[in-house]
């Protein structure tokens, strides 16, 4: 099948790429003509496992192209997939402009029946306003009777296992028209889709808006366990309890399950911050207070604070003097993505209140670099005081403490007497409760994490 991919993101590189090693032919469209040429030149502009090699052996077999012609593209794929970005506006809505730009390249060039599929996380309703742009379009080249129907098919990929995800789905979900074009253009998605049902189906086919809905509810509900779960780890310190064995547990119980109950330091990345956002705005145009989700971005917000404000009371807000390594940058494990990460809030706060950062992660430095000089650049002296380096041992070295803000696997079964003889105190923070407060203690550590009961280990 021909398939034109608009949007050379995340999604739109993972989707390409996993249907282009289908057999399918796609072709990849962005705007950004330093990233095709990226592409081009065999590079990729994300981290992902998995997904470079992919890419490589479906872009020599000659199924996967980048381009930036629009009018190609739109003449390329029977099915056009719209994965471009949708990013949060100020007031929390969801800006539709490259949504809603992509649909009206396609309504000016196509020139026979399409299938258009939103696959970004779009608001409900955007199917809606997606058709009627296209409508717009073709009718004033003199041709409204050109047949097309938009389809909502929410990607649930995980940054760090996409490709996984992709190709071994738990679900899919198709919203499609009820009308002779909506059950045409199911057709052509179960074609698509075939092969990811051959063990069960796995197919959820609903009205479009449902599907859309879809998308921002599993979000939300994922974004609360890990807000729920962040607000009784500060609690359980309050009392004494430890937050790891109450998850395991409540975990233990099959309506709750043990997925998404680890206590942190917060949500971050590209799609719980913003689609959180997102479901609380459409409540507000809706006339609805949906206090819940509220609460849970609120707790968000808060939880990110939780190691500066450890750190703080340990030493106070005058941080001068002090160097920290900081373990781990991105927002979550194996992905360079730093968009709301905690690390930012953490490296801004310590920054501002004098410290030295000494900070290491596997793949986001280049990404870290960036975004803190956003981040900083009301400040851009205190840029000065962070040094990225490439081993994790070495981030330690002559450090008042240990900060652990990322759960990289690097970082599981660290060297305890090569971490110690660099450390200038042997102080960890972890905001992520990699280690057993009793095996911190035993290597010579005083230990502060999230929710553990650390009383009985610390050191005098």
């Amino acid at each position: 099948m021909n398939i034109t991919i608009i949007g050379t993101g995340y999604v739109g590189l993972v989707t390409g790429a996993c249907l282009a090693d289908l057999g399918n032919n796609i072709f990849c469209l962005d705007v950004d003509q330093a990233k095709i040429d990226l592409l081009n030149s065999g590079g990729v502009p994300i981290y992902e496992p998995g997904l470079k090699e992919v890419i490589e052996r479906n872009v020599e077999a000659g199924r996967l192209a980048f381009s930036t012609d629009v009018a190609a593209s739109v003449a390329h794929g029977s099915v056009q997939f719209v994965a471009v970005g949708t990013p949060p506006d100020e007031d929390g809505s969801t800006d539709l402009q490259y949504v809603l730009a992509a649909a009206r390249n396609i309504g000016r060039y196509m020139t026979e029946p399409k299938v258009v599929v939103d696959k970004s996380t779009v608001p409900v309703g955007t199917a809606d306003k997606v058709s009627v742009v296209i409508h717009q379009e073709l009718a004033q080249r003199g041709q409204p009777d050109l047949a097309f129907s938009v389809v909502s098919n929410p990607e649930f990929l995980k940054e760090g296992a996409a490709v996984e995800d992709f190709t071994r789905p738990d679900r899919i979900v198709l919203g499609v028209a009820d009308d002779a074009a909506g059950q045409q253009a199911l057709a052509t998605m179960r074609q698509l889709y075939a092969p990811f049902n051959r063990n069960h189906e796995r197919t959820r086919v609903m009205d479009v808006k449902s599907a859309e809905f879809t998308k921002y509810a599993a979000n939300a509900m994922l974004a609360t366990r890990i807000s729920f779960m962040n607000e009784l780890a500060n609690l359980a310190e309050q009392v004494g309890a430890d937050i790891e064995l109450v998850r395991q547990g409540i975990g233990s119980d099959p309506r709750i399950g043990y997925s998404f109950l680890y206590a942190g330091t917060g949500y971050g990345g590209s799609c719980f911050p913003k689609d959180v956002q997102a479901l609380i705005r459409t409540g507000r145009e809706h006339g609805q207070t949906l206090r819940m989700l509220e609460a849970v971005e609120a707790v968000n917000h808060n939880q990110k604070q939780a190691l500066v404000q450890k750190i703080f009371a340990r030493y106070g807000r005058d941080l001068k003097g002090k160097t920290f390594a900081l373990w781990g940058l991105a927002f979550k494990p194996n992905t360079n993505d730093m968009r709301d990460a905690p690390s930012r809030v953490v490296i801004n706060a310590l920054l501002r209140a004098g410290a030295n950062i000494v900070a290491h992660d596997p793949v986001a430095i280049t990404e870290a670099r960036r975004v803190l000089a956003i981040d900083l650049v009301d400040a851009p002296a205190y840029l000065e005081r962070i040094r990225f380096v490439a081993q994790s041992v070495e981030a330690a070295q002559g450090a008042d403490a240990l900060i652990i803000v990322t759960e990289w696997k690097d970082y599981l079964c660290p060297n305890w007497t090569a971490l110690k003889a660099g450390m200038k105190a042997f102080m960890i923070f972890d905001g992520r409760n990699l280690y057993e407060p009793a095996a911190v203690a035993e290597a010579g550590f005083h230990y502060s994490a999230i929710g553990r009961s650390t009383k009985r280990w610390e050191l005098s």
